[in-house]
This record gives structure tokens, sequence and C-alpha cells, in this order.
């Protein structure tokens, strides 16, 4: 009889951020526990603190150089509730809006080619030197150009409304503080036929790859869960930007609606673990074990009643209609799910683009100053949670952040446990392919583990001290 085995996949390839994952082999090599370990920590929690309620919405993009935006917008969105203002000026709302749409443009397609095509066009077993995005390119030219071009123009509408590609400076308490010239306006203009074009091929390759494998994607990481997203007030619509609370429960039913995101604290808890720097959120009234729940691009399928852009809604209703009209639960239809909001995106741009308030010039909004502040927002990767206190220095007092992925973490564990049990158990040899579809469940959910760090309590701290040989001389280790 074999000895227990621990296989490690160190680090994770192809995502935004450090972690890895780890199998317990039992002595009959039957997977016995699997796990993703998120081993960074950013603590921005932490150190926020003290800093000036102005500035907030600044330093916490650095979180990532991927989703900056969605952490620049809930930031500001929390510092409007602070400033006192509930209804931002029209010019101003248009461009957060714009801003947004531009960026959950650029990261799936970021995502989606540069990071999961190369499984997807290739296979989950082929050669990892083949599986990049320069073997894409150097296969499909013409689909890498796409890829780029497309990131770009989502790159170059965050650059026009935020100041910079990367960590902008536009949206302030209240506001924002630049409007659209008319010139960069017809830039975009040009430009925005050929996107939609692009966007329903990219749509159609994502379809098409779900449709056409049907027993890898609804048997891969496949189990239901409940989901979790923002929807437009009143009606149930998509709203990447704004909205009220709704959560469903595996077969579709209602958990909660239209709750006002302000009171998230009073449906979610977050539980911690041993054994990640990620927090556990989970729906309160259903306790830890069956309370816990996915966001994101599927999620906000399934939790919307329609998506108010033609294009985008057609898209949404075929894939709804592949379960029958009822939540789709398989992970690897989170691919089309991004493809549908890059439609949807596209559209939204080219109306907002036409939008005369773009070139208004009233940018900020005054109120009567409050002591705290929470916003929501959908990021790429699902919901977005910020919340503030601030005192009467104008300083930081409390920071709490959940981010997507932090929402995700039961559902990412859940998928590495299944898995792993199906392509590794029983098995006397393990491939590199093997781990590589453990990690292909991973990246489905497109994860920014950077973004999602979060510890309670102190970091545990362990100092080791060797001599010229390598002959350890001693140590010593402070506990969480």
């Amino acid at each position: 009889m074999a000895e227990p085995r621990l296989i490690e996949i160190s680090p994770l390839t192809r995502v935004e951020g450090h972690g890895k994952v780890t199998v317990h082999l039992d002595k009959e090599g039957m997977v016995d526990e699997a796990r993703l370990h998120i081993v960074e920590f950013r603590g921005f929690e932490r150190f926020i603190r003290g800093r000036l309620m102005w500035e907030v919405p600044v330093i916490v993009q650095r979180l990532c150089g991927i989703c900056p935006v969605s952490h620049h917008l809930a930031a500001a969105k929390a510092m409007d509730m602070i400033a006192g203002v509930d209804e931002l000026p029209p010019t101003a709302e248009k461009m957060r809006r714009l801003m947004h749409y531009g960026q959950v443009m650029q990261s799936h397609v970021l995502h989606f080619f540069h990071l999961a095509e190369p499984d997807l066009l290739f296979g989950f077993d082929a050669p990892a030197e083949k599986r990049n995005i320069f073997e894409v390119i150097r296969e499909k030219p013409e689909l890498g150009r796409r890829a780029i071009l497309m990131r770009k123009f989502g790159q170059d509408i965050i650059e026009a409304t935020a100041g910079k590609k990367i960590h902008g400076t536009a949206a302030i308490p209240g506001g924002v503080n630049r409007n659209l010239p008319i010139a960069t306006r017809d830039q975009f203009l040009k430009d925005i036929e050929q996107m939609e074009a692009w966007a329903l091929e990219s749509l159609a390759l994502a379809r098409d790859y779900t449709l056409s494998h049907p027993d890898l994607v609804l048997g891969f990481a496949a189990f239901p869960s409940h989901y979790m997203s923002l929807v437009r007030e009143g009606d149930g619509a998509l709203d990447l930007y704004h909205g009220n609370l709704r959560a469903i429960d595996i077969w579709g039913g209602t958990i909660f609606d239209q709750l006002d995101y302000t009171k998230y604290h009073e449906v979610l808890v977050e539980d911690v673990r041993s054994w990640s720097y990620m927090k556990f959120p989970y729906i309160k009234e259903l306790g830890p074990e069956k309370g816990w729940y996915r966001v994101g691009p599927l999620a906000r399928m399934d939790t919307v009643d329609f998506i108010d852009t033609p294009l985008a809604n057609a898209a949404r209703d075929e894939l709804i209609a592949t379960n029958s009209g009822g939540a789709t639960h398989a992970i690897l239809a989170n691919h089309w799910a991004r493809m549908i909001e890059v439609v949807h995106c596209v559209e939204k741009i080219r109306e907002l683009l036409h939008d005369p308030d773009l070139q208004g010039t009233d940018l900020q909004a005054k109120g009567d100053r409050r002591e705290e502040g929470i916003a929501m927002i959908e990021a790429p990767r699902g919901n977005l949670i910020h919340h503030y206190k601030v005192d009467e220095k104008d300083q930081v007092t409390y920071c709490n952040l959940i981010v997507s992925t932090t929402h995700n973490n039961e559902g990412m564990n859940r998928a590495v446990t299944d898995v792993a049990d199906k392509v590794i158990s029983g098995r006397q040899t393990i491939t590199e392919g093997m781990l590589n579809h453990i990690e292909v469940a991973i990246r489905a959910h497109d994860p920014c583990l950077s973004c999602a760090t979060h510890a309670l309590g102190q970091m545990p701290l362990q100092v080791e001290l060797f001599d010229a040989d390598g002959a350890m001389i001693d140590s010593r280790t402070r506990d969480a």
C-alpha cells in the first residue's frame, strides 16, 4: 500500500496574483483534500487608515493593475456617500459609467484571449510551452491581433475618462474632474463599428466552444451554487455600475432581492480559515455550510432579468435557454458570459458616446458630510464592496473590502476538489496536463488574488538563522 502523497501546484499560472493549490492523496491514491491557498498579503484595510478621504479613490486602486478602475470607482462611490452626495451630475455619472464599461471590456478581453484561450484552443492537456498567448498569435495571428486591439480600445476609453490607462485620477468625491472632448469622442466613434463586429465574433467563439463541448462543460466543476449580483432598481436589469443586491438559490429561487447594498453586512458574513489569507463570505440566514455563493459574469447572467442592450440580451437569452431557463452552473460557461458582457459594454459605449452630457461642465455635487460610506460595483470578476468610516478630520478610521474573488473563494475551492477528484483520484501516473485541469477550473473564475487577500489578526512571522554550511542554528516563530 502506498504512502499518502502531497501534490502542490505552485505558482498558479495565467491568473492575476500569487497562489497555489495543494492536493492530498490518501494511501489508495484517492483525493482526500484539495485546497486553493492565497499566499500573498496586501493589507490595504490596515494601512489605508489615517489617509485623507480625498486620497482613497487614488490609493486603493494600487491593489491591482488589471482592474484598478473598479476599485477607483467603488471607493469614489463610497466617498460620494461620505461627502453627502446621493445623486451625481449627469456628466459625472456618465463619465464614470463610460470609464467602467471600458474597464470591463478590456479586462474580459484580456482574460479570454490571453489567459483562458490557450486552454480552449489547444486543449487542457497540450504541452505547457504551447499554452500561452504567443502560440495563439503564432497559429491564429488575426485572433491575436483582434485581442490586442480590442483591449487597446478599452484601455483608451479608460485613459480618456480617468486620465491614465492604469491608476487614473478622474473620480473624486461627488463627481469627476473632467469631461470628454468632442475630438476624443469622434476618435472612438471611428472604431466603434469594428469593435462591435469583433465583440460579436468573440462571443461566437465562446458560445460555439461551450455548445460543441457539452460533455466537458457539463462535467467540469458544474456543481450548483447560489449566485449574487447587483441588479438595476425596479426592473432587475443588468447594471454594472449601480443597483440593489439580489441573491438566488441553486434552483433560481429568490434568497433576497432589491436589497439596499448599504445593508450588505445584515445579510453577509465573512468567515476566516487558518490556511488562507482570503476570507470565505456566506449568506447569514443560510449559514457557513450552505450559504456560500458565487459572483461574476455567469452569476450576473443567472441573477438579472434581462440586459438593456439588444445584442447582449439576445445572447443572454440563448445562454439561459441551454438550461431550460434555469440558473446555469457550468463554470466553463463563464467564458460565454464574459463575451456577452463585452458585447454589452460596446453597445453601452456607443450609446454614451452619442450622449451630449459627456461634454457637460457640471462635474461635481456637494452635500452634507457623513461619517460612513458604503459602495458596490459589479467589477469584471463580480461584486465588489468598499466600506469606509471617516473622522471629523477627514481621515479614514475603518476600511473593509470584499472583492469578487473573495466572494468566489468557497466556489473555487470546491471546483479544485471536484476537478482533482475526477482527474487524479486512482491514477498511478499524474501528468502536468492533469494538474492544468485544476488550474483551468480556477482560471474560469478569473480570480484576482492580489485584490482578494485579507486577513484577520496578526500575520505569522518566522525567522530562521543558518550558518555558512546551511545548517539551521536557531528559529523563532510568532503565530497568527
